[in-house]
């Protein structure tokens, strides 16, 4: 649909960025951000059922086979996230919400009854559609919302909430697996049940959310964008919070309801193709980086150090413990120190740190142990990384395109780092060499210590300042 000729002139994007933190931003991010810690689950869950998949009398899979599971939901992932996020760009934020919680919802349920390898990665393929199309839309509504001095460490910090699913899924899975309290044969499926439990609590923390007032006023809607401002401001002011009722930046924009594929194209691979380059490199980079070696964790556990498939969980908890402090505790330094300072360090300290561990696994220098703190450590940096891969494409990148790009690079980095990694270790893994699970480490972190030298040169400053300062609107008018 082609833009509209009205033009629209507002202060809403400077009203939010001055707001105080208070209650509603503390409700946002819990709301949204247990996005984070349904994958979490997802994700660990896949990773800790493994050994139970393969001893299952049912299924019967073989490393191969858990590969393909890992990469059908990372392959749904990717389809889930340009579609949806497409429809996040035209329908709204807040329609998405829970279009993608029914997806994932339906299809993790669905699981739990599967029958063979086909039905079980069908049903992972539709759960990581939904994974990926809540990507998109909340990491959108993410940015919007949260004030531009706090939203990296905000956002690094929603991110690692993965983590908090992953101990979830870790518990869940020590209980579950255990033959002691149930037969093995069911203690998966019932594993897959909690994603759909909690998915449905979801769905009433997200019944107050309002839709983002920065997409409304980019689609003509600016009467609806001032009434959701006015009335946090009012909620915040009736909390005892100071609130300036002085003029604020204004800005101007032509309004549409949706924004032509042209254009994006043009901007994408014109004025924004070096943020293009910076955003596919740190996607791409985290994701086999983070997929290759998190979907195939329990393989070499149980391949390698002989751990038995049911305490595989007690493994997870300290390495999901790293991984959430990172973000929590590195966050601060992303909106100090800066962008192009910290995503440079976190990816170079993460690709140097698992070329040496790496190296060690092959010489055999590694217990199950020492294998699980070395990963701990790794983490604690590869998921600050990780995190502010999603940060600078959420955020260098203009309000009309945002959740579009958001999937896009999410999509791109996925499907080349992330579908072939599980696919790829799986594999490696398979032949029972150290050497061979090795090669695959140094690759990883190659790419890690690439995306880092590319951060260095060409990332964008964008600490402390607007969104719209930081990537002008297309539909801004002079």
């Amino acid at each position: 649909m082609a833009p509209t000729s009205e033009i629209v002139e507002t202060d809403i994007p400077a009203r939010l960025d001055r707001l105080p933190w208070g209650r509603f931003h503390t409700l946002v991010v819990v709301a949204l951000g247990i996005t984070w810690i349904l994958d979490g689950l997802e994700v660990t869950l896949a990773g800790t059922v493994a050994g139970a998949l393969k001893q299952s009398k049912v299924l019967q899979f073989s490393n191969t086979d858990v590969g393909i599971a890992g990469a059908a939901y990372l392959s749904g992932a990717v389809i889930g996230a340009l579609y949806f996020g497409w429809l996040t760009d035209r329908l709204g934020r807040k329609k998405l919400f829970f279009i993608t919680l029914a997806v994932y919802l339906v299809a993790t349920a669905a699981t739990a009854f599967t029958w063979n390898l086909w039905t079980f990665a069908l049903c992972r393929f539709f759960t990581g559609a939904g994974i990926g199309g809540e990507y998109a839309a909340i990491n959108s509504t993410i940015q919007e919302l949260i004030p531009a001095r706090v939203r990296g460490w905000t956002d690094l910090a929603i991110n690692g909430s993965f983590w908090i699913g992953a101990a979830i899924g870790a518990f869940g899975a020590i209980y579950l697996l255990d033959p002691v309290h149930i037969d093995p044969e069911y203690g998966w499926r019932a594993a897959f049940l909690i994603g759909a439990m909690l998915a449905l609590v979801i769905f009433l923390m997200r019944l107050w959310l309002p839709e983002s007032p920065r997409w409304l006023m980019t689609h003509g809607r600016v009467a609806e964008a001032e009434a959701i401002v006015r009335d946090i401001e009012d909620k915040f002011r009736a909390q005892g919070h100071v609130v300036p009722d002085t003029p604020a930046p204004r800005i101007k924009i032509r309004a549409r309801h949706s924004t032509p594929f042209d254009e994006i194209f043009a901007a994408m691979t014109g004025p924004l193709r070096v943020r293009a380059l910076v955003g596919l490199s740190l996607m791409t980079a985290q994701a086999f980086f983070y997929n290759a070696i998190f979907f195939t964790y329990a393989l070499v556990l149980t391949d390698f150090y002989k751990v038995p498939s049911q305490n595989i969980g007690w493994y997870i908890l300290p390495f999901a413990l790293g991984n959430f402090l990172g973000p929590l505790i590195l966050g601060r330094l992303f909106d100090t120190l800066g962008r192009r300072i910290m995503i440079a360090f976190t990816y170079a300290t993460s690709g140097i740190l698992l070329a040496i561990v790496g190296w060690m696994f092959s010489q055999g220098m590694l217990t199950a142990q020492t294998q699980t703190i070395a990963w701990t450590v790794i983490f604690f940096f590869a998921s600050a990384a990780a995190s502010s891969a999603y940060l600078t494409v959420s955020e260098t990148f203009p309000l009309e395109l945002r959740a579009l790009a958001i999937a896009i690079f999410y999509a791109i980095g996925t499907g080349i780092g992330g579908v072939a990694g599980p696919l790829v270790f799986g594999a490696l893994i398979e032949t029972g060499s150290r050497m061979t699970v090795f090669g695959g480490y140094l690759f990883g972190a190659t790419l890690m210590l690439t995306a880092a030298a590319i951060a260095w040169r060409w990332t964008i400053a964008a600490e402390r300042r607007s969104l719209e300062d930081v990537s002008r609107p297309l539909s801004a008018v002079d």
